[in-house]
């Protein structure tokens, strides 16, 4: 009860055209969550905005939700189930966010309190925008709709034999089982015809099990499988049967946990389900179902009957994106915005200072070209921001976006695209990149963002509390733990694990804290996996991480600077040293090339930061074992 208290008090619930109309007359700025009655709020971001409230403390920031199935100025925005903030000041739109992107949710609404604030100051006018997304469906289909890629070739399969859809689900692949699972389901003579990993959007949750949306636990199911990564499979049958799913369905086991374990204990089920909701498999219901859901995940996957029709539903997929280092320095802001209003998610961003090398490595179809010593120089003058972009259709939508590659073509035959607003003066190069095909995409995310393995310990201050929460958020995170094991390490282990700190003066400190209980050995895999899981944790004096990262684990669940809830490795060397130390040689489809690994800057050593900082500290005060 007192958690929804504290909901209602955070957001006013605006229910009807009258109290939208008060709202509108509130002073300062006011943040509205758009919502469907049957979607609900975004609930994802309402720790966020106590975070934020509490933080500002400001009166004249205030947060409401809108339903918008009762209130006539928000008819436009029925139907749709994707999270949509509006920002007012004095009544007028300011702002307009799609998605729940928490970092910039956060920053809008900083920016768009300190706008309205000096407007309530100063007296001058608002600047109000309309939202882009309520153009008119058919206007705006037709000018995206998207074309075939040239290079993009469907997976056509005989139509004689029969496929089903399978998922093994976030609570499987969080527990590092679904390797183990596709090993059996390979054993058990069925034929992968297609496999992808994934996060499912709690909008693509929403629309994939639709038709449980009356079922009284379809919230939780869609909040659970957009929990985190699942492994979505497209299955062929097994030899002399002639429909898959019956077979396939038997293999899984019911959907009850405990009624598998009592009638199919072989099935997957059984074997690494927990409860109903968390049962670690998913299969179509029937043949209507399974040709639904590959429409869904797989819009290229044909049988030889459907091979001349058109897909149903784009996937998302990704691409990537690079803002060259003059415009970068200059309008990134600008063109993020851009990208967010333009229906994209930032899955990954960095910035990275090319080598002459490597720039050749990445354009090695271009370095004959007359243009290419020009953009040399252009792509090693700074840093370059890149980014992965996800959406529906996304190397087609950016390719859009960015309009022509010669600059004299975008500026006359598209003046409004990315690369004519942003042409730099004197300067031949466009000043953003974007993949050609869905296949290229993948090549290129791979050389920016190459997938990494690194060691994660939790320690055991933080275990037997926070156990579950920390994998939870390993899991939101889009972290796939490869290995798991939970371990109370010997003196000798210890000791051996941490041999690098022999001489130091907390070295006998931190293998007694270390030996004390029991902590967990994760080997956690994803692009940019060593840099993403120290963000994560946090500085490592817990007072430190209050005050930079407060979100970060380590400002959450550590006690001080010893006791400080997580480890992780600080760079891929030691992460593989460790790893080796801990599991043995385990094998990995995701070790990056040296050139691969250059790409980012060299950066401290979180280990050797935490030396200091521990060093510093036990000379102060007393351990607390």
């Amino acid at each position: 009860m007192a958690a929804k208290k504290k909901e209602a008090s955070l957001q006013t619930s605006v229910t009807n055209q009258e109290q939208w109309e008060e709202m509108l007359t509130t002073k300062g700025l006011t943040v509205v969550d758009v919502y469907q009655q049957w979607c609900g709020p975004c609930r994802a971001v309402v720790s966020l905005l106590r975070k934020i409230k509490n933080e500002l403390s400001d009166d004249l920031l205030h947060f409401a939700t809108a339903e918008a199935d009762n209130i006539d100025a928000l008819e436009k925005y029925r139907g749709k189930c994707e999270p949509t903030f509006l920002f007012f000041g004095g009544g007028e739109l300011v702002a307009v966010l799609r998605g729940a992107n928490a970092p910039m949710l956060q920053r809008m609404i900083v920016e768009e309190l300190a706008k309205e604030k000096l407007i309530l100051v100063q007296g001058s006018g608002r600047k109000v925008v309309r939202d882009e997304g309520l153009l008119d469906e058919e206007k705006k289909e037709e000018k995206e709709e998207p074309q075939q890629p040239e290079n993009e070739e469907s997976i056509i399969v005989p139509a004689s034999k029969s496929y089903t859809v399978a998922i093994i689900k976030p609570d499987a692949v969080a527990h590092g089982k679904a390797n183990d699972i596709i090993m059996k389901i390979q054993d058990a003579g069925f034929e992968l015809l297609a496999h992808e990993e994934r996060t499912l959007t709690e909008a693509e949750a929403r629309d994939f099990y639709q038709h449980k949306a009356a079922e009284t636990c379809f919230e939780d199911l869609v909040q659970f499988m957009s929990s985190g990564p699942s492994h979505i499979l497209v299955l062929s049958q097994i030899e002399g049967t002639a429909n898959i799913i019956p077979a396939w369905r038997e293999f899984i086991g019911p959907a009850d946990v405990e009624e598998a374990r009592r009638e199919k204990p072989e099935s997957l089920r059984a074997q690494y389900g927990t409860e109903t909701l968390f049962n670690a498999v998913h299969g179509s219901e029937d043949s209507d179902h399974a040709s639904r859901e590959l429409a869904f995940f797989f819009p290229n996957f044909r049988t030889a009957s459907e091979a001349e029709q058109d897909g149903e539903e784009e996937h998302v997929e990704r691409t990537l994106a690079l803002i060259r280092p003059d415009v970068a320095r200059k309008n990134r802001d600008e063109i993020l915005a851009q990208i967010h209003k333009s229906g994209f998610t930032v899955a990954l961003q960095k910035e990275v200072m090319l080598t002459e090398e490597q720039v050749k490595q990445f354009y090695f179809q271009h370095v004959d070209k007359d243009y290419f010593p020009a953009l040399l120089r252009s792509m090693t003058s700074g840093a370059v921001l890149a980014l992965a972009l996800a959406r529906k259709g996304a190397v087609h939508h950016w390719k859009n976006m960015l309009g022509p590659p010669d600059l004299h073509k975008a500026k006359e035959e598209d003046p409004e695209c990315l690369r004519a607003q942003f042409a730099v003066e004197n300067e031949p190069i466009n000043q953003l990149h974007g993949s050609t095909n869905p296949k290229e995409a993948e090549r290129e995310l791979d050389f920016f963002f190459p997938k990494q393995r690194t060691l994660a310990v939790i320690k055991p201050d933080a275990l037997e509390e926070h156990r579950e929460t920390i994998l939870e958020e390993i899991s939101g995170r889009g972290f796939t733990v490869a290995q798991l094991e939970e371990t109370v390490l010997s003196r000798e282990m210890a000791e051996e694990f941490y041999k690098e700190h022999r001489e130091k003066p907390f070295f006998i400190q931190l293998v007694d804290f270390m030996c004390r209980g029991p902590c967990m050995m994760l080997v956690l895999t994803k692009e940019n996996a060593v840099e993403e899981w120290r963000a994560m944790m946090g500085p490592s004096d817990p007072e430190k991480a209050k005050e930079k990262s407060p979100q970060s684990l380590r400002a959450r669940f550590a006690a001080d600077i010893l006791h400080n809830a997580v480890h992780g490795s600080s760079n891929e060397q030691h992460a593989e040293e460790k790893i080796r130390f801990i599991f043995g040689d385990i094998s990995t489809d995701a070790a990056p090339t040296a050139d691969r690994g250059a790409i980012s800057a060299e950066e401290p050593s979180s280990s050797e930061d935490e030396n200091k900082e521990i060093s510093r500290c036990t000379t102060e005060e007393t351990s607390n074992d």
